[in-house]
């Protein structure tokens, strides 16, 4: 899924560089051209680090000269305090990479540690968290790709790669089974094919037609146990909606194979992280 990746992060940086710096960094021209300074990258508080490849491509583009050392490996437990990078060079450029950089770093760093703390309410049961479409703008291949740093699994990436029925679906093809089937004459088993359901009768439905992948949309804990037996395993189950801290382990508890939460990409806090210079001679 996240195969075009390196491309997408040359032209994310190149995009979000260009938005920053726009006809050039001023503030920065008040730096000698000569200046040669070395800094680090601090992190105020506990997170998984995420985003070295988006950090040293913003670099890259503004100065290939810019040396980075990495203390830690992506996907590792940072503490506060903790320095996580040491960096040496040009003061002027670094100064104008510093903001796009520490962007990047933050918002993913912050995606990827609300996934491991929802992946680990549930590692112990065969049930895994998955992603959605609720992503930030011009980063969907970035916090996807944090979701996986961070423990968790892909759902599909946009509207191109996946069928997914919804509710308003539904209603526009007239019935679950119409849209159900159109969708299985139209693409066979070429993508995967996923209808959301509201209700058991529902879901009895969704099995009745052939449906190998169903989502039990805002679904109590009672009616996930009671899917779950009337499934008896005819089809991989996925429970969505309003998935939070407090219910996932017991959602998960219920037999589902999956759970999905918009939460790990939207609901985020950048995590705090300073860059601080120390200045060679």
């Amino acid at each position: 899924m996240l195969k075009n990746l390196q491309a997408n992060i040359k032209q994310t940086v190149k995009t979000a560089l260009a938005e920053d710096i726009g006809s050039g960094d001023l503030t920065a021209d008040l730096i000698k051209q000569e200046q040669q300074a070395n800094a680090k990258i601090i992190s105020r508080e506990s997170a998984i680090l995420c985003g070295i490849p988006w950090v040293e491509e913003v670099f890259k583009q503004v100065d290939n000269s810019i040396d980075l050392e990495w203390l830690l490996a992506e996907g590792a437990q940072i503490e506060p305090n903790q320095v996580i990078c040491k960096i040496q060079g040009n003061a002027r450029n670094i100064l104008t990479a510093e903001r796009c950089a520490l962007n990047f770093l933050q918002t993913l760093c912050s995606t990827a540690t609300i996934t491991k703390h929802y992946a680990e309410l549930i590692e112990d049961t065969p049930c895994r968290i998955l992603d959605t479409r609720k992503t930030i703008p011009g980063l969907r291949l970035a916090q996807k790709y944090a979701v996986t740093v961070g423990g968790g699994k892909n759902h599909r990436l946009g509207l191109f790669d996946a069928v997914l029925i919804k509710e308003n679906h539904i209603r526009s093809a007239g019935s679950l089974q119409a849209a159900v089937e159109t969708a299985f004459a139209r693409h066979g088993d070429s993508v995967k094919i996923e209808v959301e359901v509201e209700s058991l009768d529902e879901l009895e439905q969704a099995l009745s037609i052939g449906a190998k992948h169903i989502m039990l949309d805002n679904f109590t804990i009672e009616q996930l146990q009671q899917a779950v037996k009337l499934n008896q395993s005819r089809a991989e189950l996925e429970a969505s909606g309003n998935i939070t801290k407090q219910t996932i382990r017991a959602i998960a508890l219920t037999g589902v194979d999956y759970v999905s939460s918009g939460a790990l990409t939207k609901h985020i806090q950048a995590v705090d992280l300073s860059l601080l210079f120390e200045f060679s001679d």
